[in-house]
């Protein structure tokens, strides 16, 4: 029965702690091979008048956002052709890769590339996987099926995908994307 004890700072709201529950667990989970229910997480607040680094009062760093519902929000934007409200989820390197295509690296040319191969795609979602790598970013993984229409106006459904962001500072700043289109488009 693993315990985990955080020190923090106030001033995490309950969304933040639910969070750092959950991480913690999973983190827990990759490790000790544990049922859910087995793992305990006590998070400890400090007031900055109880902590000090360097002799200095400190106040906690701001959360980040949630990297899963951020990657949500972005290809939700995406879907309905909100391109200012997509672009703001973007950093200002961002770059994108697709299957048989040149890397993206602006929403626009994303646009016209898919322009040339079907009229609408549509996502429906299995899961979003979030991870944080060995250096600065954070991982998202979306997985599910692309539904949509071919230009020739035949509907397709069912099309596994994959794409995987990262992320700094809460903007994505890569997409990869893989996906079963141009087989099932190979097979009509």
């Amino acid at each position: 029965m693993p315990i985990v004890e955080l020190h923090v700072l106030e001033g995490y709201g309950p969304d933040e702690k639910r969070r750092l529950h959950e991480a913690l667990t999973d983190a827990v989970r990759l490790v000790v091979p544990a049922n859910p229910d087995a793992i305990t997480v006590m998070i400890h607040e400090l007031t900055p008048a109880n902590y000090s680094r360097g002799g200095k009062h400190r106040k906690g760093a701001p959360a980040l956002g949630d990297a899963g519902e951020i990657v949500r929000a972005f290809l939700q934007a995406m879907e309905a052709r909100e391109i200012e409200t997509a672009r703001a989820f973007l950093a200002e390197q961002f770059a994108m890769y697709f299957p048989g295509a040149q890397p993206m690296f602006d929403l626009e040319a994303l646009i016209e590339w898919a322009k040339q191969r079907y009229r609408f795609v549509k996502k429906t979602y299995l899961g979003f996987d979030v991870m944080q790598s060995s250096g600065p970013e954070v991982l998202v993984y979306c997985r599910g099926t692309l539904s949509g229409e071919w230009l020739g106006g035949t509907s397709f459904e069912s099309i596994r995908f994959i794409d995987r962001f990262e992320l700094v500072d809460g903007k994505i700043y890569r997409q990869d994307v893989w996906n079963d289109i141009a087989e099932v488009k190979a097979g009509l």
